[in-house]
């Protein structure tokens, strides 16, 4: 079978992220094209992704309110294997880590205990702070304290979140082997309290992959979460194909909540987004 891979650089990202994540696909591409499975392509584009800091993942993420870095990040494969990270701090490449709990009995770590083992497999760690996050957090707090979020604390949908959602980005693959996988990464959306978990690490809201196919989403992790997209948008790929489902997984939300879709099937893929997103497919 001819391999497809398919990536996003996060609903939101415009026009100037998609130079990067063309570049980011290529190199998930030549991975398939080498015989490399397709976890192994999605891994690799999610990867050049983290270590971009154009990106709300790894190396470019957004701090949380107490200007801490708390990153979530998950891989799944069409056999059902899968591993989570979530709000893990320091690590380089939380996708690698998101790999290396699918290798023990768990799906999901977070935390301390996350971090630790990424420490004791020899993951590698970096200062993750960039210019950017430290801009970006002047100006949530800026607005905080000028009572720009009158209702913040209450009802975080009623915000327009738009500005604030930081590129998460993912990728979905199909490999010669027509095995799919999926992979995702984010450091979250700016506004967000220390401990909070978006829907990249949440296996069936953010990511999910089967026999039939492979799906990542993004936008608000709260929403993307309350209706399990990934999972919803993967049971209507073989009655409706990934472009369609796709488009209908968008559909379920209102135009104010902020959500994009990739997918990928053995017909093809799919890409939609209620707002602007860079992506890019490949072949």
């Amino acid at each position: 079978m001819h391999p497809v891979i398919v990536a996003h650089g996060g609903v939101g990202s415009g026009i100037e992220y998609k130079e990067d994540v063309v570049s980011a696909v290529k190199a998930g591409y030549e991975a398939l094209l080498a015989g490399k499975s397709a976890l192994e392509a999605v891994i690799i584009t999610v990867k050049a992704l983290e270590d971009n800091v154009k990106f709300n993942a790894g190396y470019g993420s957004y701090y949380n309110l107490a200007g801490e870095i708390e990153m979530d990040a998950s891989v799944m494969t069409s056999d059902g294997r899968c591993g989570a990270v979530a709000c893990v701090h320091g690590v380089k490449n939380p996708v690698l880590l998101a790999r290396a709990v699918m290798d023990t009995p768990h799906v999901l770590m977070a935390g301390r205990g996350a971090v630790e083992y990424a420490k004791k497999i020899g993951l590698e760690f970096a200062d993750l702070r960039s210019e950017k996050a430290d801009k970006k957090l002047a100006e949530v707090k800026k607005k905080i304290r000028e009572g720009y979020y009158p209702q913040w604390s209450e009802k975080m949908k009623n915000i327009d979140l738009s500005e604030y959602l930081g590129d998460t980005v993912g990728a979905v693959a199909m490999d010669m082997q027509g095995k799919f996988a999926a992979a995702n990464s984010t450091g979250g959306i700016s506004l967000k309290l220390p401990g909070r978990v978006g829907d990249s690490a949440i296996i069936g809201a953010g990511i999910y992959a089967g026999s039939e196919g492979a799906v990542v989403t993004t936008g608000i992790g709260e929403e993307i979460i309350k209706k399990v997209l990934a999972k919803a948008v993967y049971d209507k790929l073989a009655q409706l194909g990934a472009m369609k489902a796709c488009r209908w997984g968008v559909d379920q939300y209102d135009e104010g909540i902020p959500v994009g879709i990739i997918a990928v099937d053995k017909k093809g893929y799919g890409v939609a987004a209620n707002k602007q997103m860079a992506w890019h497919v490949l072949p």
